[in-house]
């Protein structure tokens, strides 16, 4: 009767099957805020996860939220109050249920498929600072708090101090599964409400054989101190120590724009720009070793100040445009000797290095003084050349190098010599 009463004290009512648990795509990685002008570049990459660490990642949609307000909001008062900026369809698996670990090879699962971006691809939105997207967001009702009543228009106020640090627009991405269940957000991406740099004049590009120099204005520094009104003659002017924030200096960035997107009646856009130069630069002068010849090469050029990590670029600089065409001569061949045989006189000289160098013209004399002439009709490749000559004539001989665009050096250093 015990044995009989355990037994079933141990049976329970079986309950239907619970269903798999909900995938949620992992945050998307390495969100990152460019303020350009007026504008906001960001860019992401797609989830690949989610996150329990399987693939594919249950990512029906990436969506950009902005947020202009304090930063001490939560991440739920972010996606409730803040502005979607963007909505990125991306690729989705089939069954999301069927996943690998992290440590398992991709070809024993499905690619997800579908319209929309990779899993794992660069994604990037932009977005206009409009008065909208800088005006500050009110989540005081989130915790039953009034803001505060404003001051009466035209009422004094005392001087507190120095100016409070300017508002800042917050920026997440977020992956939305299939079902419309949002993931952890990324990591916040901040970017300073403060007026960007001036934007300089429109760039001058000159070249030579070696390198394109884009050079420009310099951005003008602030007004320097001026003496009292109406102060004695001579008197001396103490210095000032700001109680606001020290101006960050000016240095700037050099982009490559595609003469396509150069229409002098607008800007280029930041996702038509390749940044030339790796950091900032402070000199109002880039040098671009990138020599090609007939091609075309644009370049915009953005001041940028540097507000702790964050680079503030201007708008851009209206682009300038310059064609390359290939007017420079290879140098002139060096060390040229002549050895005189039986009926022949044997040339030999020093090769050129020029990438462009199409050959070289032998040029000949019947005697000192006469005007040297080719001998070959075109140019050879080598650097030796046998001139079947009169025996006991003395010749004067030099050598031209010569470029694919038809540029030709001056002659070499010339040397004479007679045949046996």
């Amino acid at each position: 009767m015990l044995l009989a009463a355990t037994l079933a004290a141990g049976c329970g009512k079986k309950g239907p099957p619970l269903p798999p648990l909900l995938k949620l795509p992992a945050p998307p990685p390495d969100l990152i805020a460019e303020r350009r002008g007026s504008r906001v570049d960001l860019q992401f990459t797609v989830p690949g996860a989610n996150t329990d660490g399987t693939r594919p990642a249950n990512v029906e949609r990436v969506e950009v939220y902005a947020f202009t307000g304090p930063t001490t909001v939560t991440d739920d008062q972010l996606l409730k109050h803040g502005m979607k900026v963007a909505s990125l369809r991306t690729k989705t698996p089939r069954d999301p249920n069927q996943t690998i670990e992290a440590d398992e090879p991709q070809d024993e699962i499905e690619s997800p498929e579908g319209p929309g971006l990779d899993q794992g691809a660069l994604a990037r939105v932009d977005e206009e600072l409009t008065g909208t997207a800088m005006a500050p967001t009110d989540v005081t009702s989130d915790t039953g708090k009034r803001p505060a009543p404003a001051m009466e228009r035209g009422a004094s106020r005392p001087l507190l101090g120095p100016p409070a640090t300017a508002a800042s627009r917050i920026y997440v991405s977020v992956g939305v599964n299939n079902r419309g269940r949002r993931g952890p957000v990324s990591r916040r991406a901040a970017v300073p409400l403060v007026p960007p740099p001036p934007r300089p004049p429109t760039p001058l590009v000159s070249y030579d054989e070696s390198a394109i120099t884009v050079t420009w204005t310099a951005a003008a520094a602030g007004p320097l101190p001026q003496k009292p009104a109406g102060g004695p003659a001579g008197a001396e002017v103490l210095p000032s120590k700001p109680i606001g924030p020290v101006l960050p200096p000016i240095t700037y960035n050099v982009y490559e724009v595609s003469p396509a997107d150069t229409d002098s009646s607008r800007t280029p856009r930041p996702s038509a720009e390749t940044r030339l130069t790796k950091m900032p630069i402070a000199e109002a002068r880039f040098r671009d070793t990138r020599i090609e010849w007939g091609a075309e090469r644009c370049y915009v050029v953005r001041a940028v100040e540097t507000i702790d990590t964050l680079t503030l670029e201007s708008d851009a600089a209206p682009p300038s445009c310059k064609k390359l065409v290939d007017t420079f001569p290879p140098a002139a061949p060096k060390g040229l000797t002549a050895n005189p045989t039986e009926g022949a006189i044997n040339l030999i000289w020093q090769p050129n290095g020029e990438k462009d160098l199409n050959g070289y013209l032998v040029l000949r004399a019947v005697a000192p003084g006469e005007n040297l002439n080719p001998v070959t009709s075109s140019p050879i490749q080598g650097t030796t050349f046998n001139d079947n000559v009169q025996p006991g004539v003395r010749y004067v001989y030099a050598v031209a190098a010569v470029d694919k665009a038809g540029n030709t050096s001056a002659p070499s250093n010339a040397v004479e010599a007679m045949a046996r």
